[in-house]
């Protein structure tokens, strides 16, 4: 029964373009995640006592802590501020990668894809 099919007329040509705007996407989200991998993404902690620039590759670029928060009694406390600014970097930079998608995607949620 199903010998001798065929596709409706004009559905090969729009399978046609639905490839072609698949490989648009695929196309505009590759160079941007190239460009947002160079961007930098910075925050700090502690009032500004110690900031970190990342990478949209989550690199640690750069680390500076305020001389006037070293303390060698409270080592922990500057170990607790490097942290927390480390991972809002990182979280902000996930950010920053999730929203050029949704605009690449129109909003559409590809999964595999973050």
């Amino acid at each position: 029964m199903a010998r001798g099919r065929r596709m409706p007329k004009g559905m090969g040509g729009g399978m046609n373009n639905m490839m072609k705007q698949v490989q648009k996407m695929q196309k505009q989200m590759e160079e941007m995640q190239k460009e947002l991998e160079e961007t930098e993404v910075e925050a700090t902690s502690g009032g500004g006592a110690v900031l970190v620039k990342v990478n949209g590759k989550k690199a640690l670029l750069e680390l500076k802590i305020d001389p006037e928060v070293v303390d060698k009694d409270d080592v922990e406390m500057l170990e607790d501020m490097v942290v927390a600014a480390i991972n809002e970097a990182f979280r902000k930079a996930d950010e920053m990668m999730e929203t050029e998608m949704r605009k690449v995607t129109g909003g559409v949620n590809i999964p595999g894809l973050m």
